[in-house]
Order: C-alpha cells, then sequence, then structure tokens
C-alpha cells in the first residue's frame, strides 16, 4: 500500500530519481530554462525551490547544504552569486511551469520549466501592458501629451506660411501699380 506516500516516483528507484533531479536542477540552474514532462517538471520544481531559498543566505553551511543535493561546484558557484541576487527579494515562487502541448512519439505532456526572473521575454510584455492601461494614467498627463503634438504642429504650420507670405509680398513688389 502507498499511505502518505505523495511525492511522484517517476517510475525510477530512489537513487535514479535523486541522480535525475539532480541533473535537472543543474541543467536549471546553467541554462534558466529546460524543456521536460510536466510530470518531471512538478517533480523538480519541490526539489529545486528549496535550494533557491537556502541560496538567499550565503554561508558556509548553505553552501555546504546545496552541494550536498547538486555535487557540482560551478552550479553551486553560479546559484550563489547570480542567482541569489536576482531573487533576493522574491518570497518564493522561483519557478514557471507552461505547457507546450503532447510529445509526438509517447503523447507525453510536456512543458518548459524557467526561472522566473531570468524570462527577458515576458519581462517586456509586462511591462509593455503596464504602459498601455489607460485607467492607471493621470488625466493630466494624457491633457500634456495631448497638447504636446498639436504645438509642435503649429509650429511648422508658422514656419511653412512664412516662406509663402514672403514670397506673396515679392511678387507685390515686382509687379507695377496702375496708378
Amino acid at each position: 500500500m502507498r499511505h502518505n506516500k505523495k511525492f511522484n516516483h517517476l517510475g525510477r528507484t530512489s537513487s535514479h530519481r535523486h541522480a535525475l533531479l539532480a541533473n535537472m536542477a543543474i541543467s536549471l540552474i546553467r541554462h534558466k530554462r529546460i524543456n521536460t514532462t510536466v510530470a518531471k517538471a512538478k517533480a523538480l520544481r519541490k526539489y529545486v525551490e528549496p535550494l533557491l531559498t537556502r541560496s538567499k543566505d550565503d554561508t558556509t553551511h548553505s553552501r555546504r547544504v546545496v552541494f550536498s543535493y547538486l555535487q557540482n561546484k560551478e552550479a553551486v558557484t553560479e546559484l550563489f552569486q547570480d542567482i541569489s541576487a536576482r531573487i533576493g527579494d522574491r518570497p518564493g515562487g522561483y519557478t514557471r511551469i507552461i505547457k507546450t502541448g503532447f510529445r509526438r512519439g509517447d503523447a507525453a505532456d510536456m512543458c518548459f520549466i524557467e526561472l522566473v526572473d531570468y524570462d527577458d521575454n515576458m519581462a517586456k510584455t509586462a511591462k509593455a501592458a503596464k504602459k498601455t492601461r489607460r485607467s492607471r494614467r493621470s488625466k493630466a498627463s494624457d491633457n500634456a501629451e495631448a497638447k504636446a503634438p498639436v504645438a509642435e504642429k503649429a509650429e511648422t504650420v508658422e514656419t511653412v506660411a512664412e516662406p509663402v507670405a514672403e514670397e506673396a509680398e515679392k511678387a507685390e513688389e515686382e509687379t507695377p501699380k496702375a496708378e
């Protein structure tokens, strides 16, 4: 019976599962995004998020604990130097799972898992979305933006109108008056 065994065994032995999750965590730390199945991504999220939380406290003990999970010096160094600086103010939820469809060979549900603070494309679209919301703008800024283009247009009209007026005056001077 499997009473109180809530985590996914992924069809592997315990040692194989730990090696799989450690390798996937190292790949996630190095590449910031990996493509995998949904089941493995959910298992990886439970494995890697406590390590990311541990990396916020840069002590020798924290480094040793994370190294005992990952067994990779480069990944631990990158985690404690680069990634911990970016996730320092985030209270949790360091990873995002986005489903991408089904694998062609066996129809497994595929996704990619990524570190939230490293997705530049999503950050750019979020900033663009904030700029286009009209309900957050103040009416004073709308009025200032509306008046500025009109003033520029008026200046261009005046500059165009002055040469035309000068040409008209020259034409009047050149024509003989019938007195």
